[in-house]
């Protein structure tokens, strides 16, 4: 209210002919409301013009306690110019709670929070390096069995998976004077050496 008052002492002009006070109580309404829509909730409730309407009038609308029936929605929309849909949202807003991420700090067993089904086991410190010391030792393995290979066979796997341009066995055969089904039969025979190697290590 306070903050309201100064924003109407700032822009009050007595050259209008209208008292201080009549002016101000509209920017004190207004900042009061602009306080408590956003200290409601954690998260904002009411953003549109139709929401805020809403959030200041559906409870006055009610006419029972409960969710409200559809001719009931119907007729709130009516009379206060906004759809069904924003008053079905906005009294799912007002009717919802806000829950802590962690547990509450009182002794209850079957107490329960988001903290312990929204886990993230990719950021597990423990499994990130494990993943990442795999994946080197791997390469490492992989690397030196290839390594192993006769030096035709070190191309022919290169240039059939390795290289973002893959060529074709038809290719590979006019280099080596040889058949496509002979590139075909050295390539199987790599690959099965390279995974006999791995495999061994």
């Amino acid at each position: 209210g306070s903050i309201g008052l100064m924003k109407a002492v700032k822009r009050f002009d007595p050259d209008m002919n209208v008292r201080l006070i009549s002016f101000a109580v509209h920017w004190i309404r207004a900042e009061i409301h602009e306080y408590i829509l956003r200290n409601w909730k954690i998260v904002k409730v009411a953003t549109t013009k139709a929401q805020r309407k809403l959030f200041f009038n559906l409870r006055s609308s009610k006419r029972r306690l409960g969710w409200l029936n559809k001719s009931e929605v119907d007729s709130v929309a009516k009379d206060l110019n906004v759809s069904s849909k924003d008053v079905l949202e906005m009294e799912k807003r007002l009717n919802g709670q806000d829950i802590p991420f962690d547990l509450p700090q009182e002794d209850d067993e079957q107490a329960y929070s988001p903290s312990q089904y929204l886990t993230n086991a990719a950021d597990n410190p423990e499994d990130v390096y494990e993943a990442s010391d795999w994946e080197a030792h791997t390469q490492a393995h992989f690397q030196q069995a290839f390594h192993a290979l006769d030096a035709r066979s070190q191309d022919i796997l290169a240039s059939r998976w390795l290289h973002d341009e893959k060529a074709t066995l038809q290719t590979l055969a006019k280099r080596y004077k040889v058949s496509a089904e002979r590139i075909r039969q050295l390539e199987s025979a790599a690959i099965a050496k390279l995974k006999a190697s791995v495999t061994s290590m």
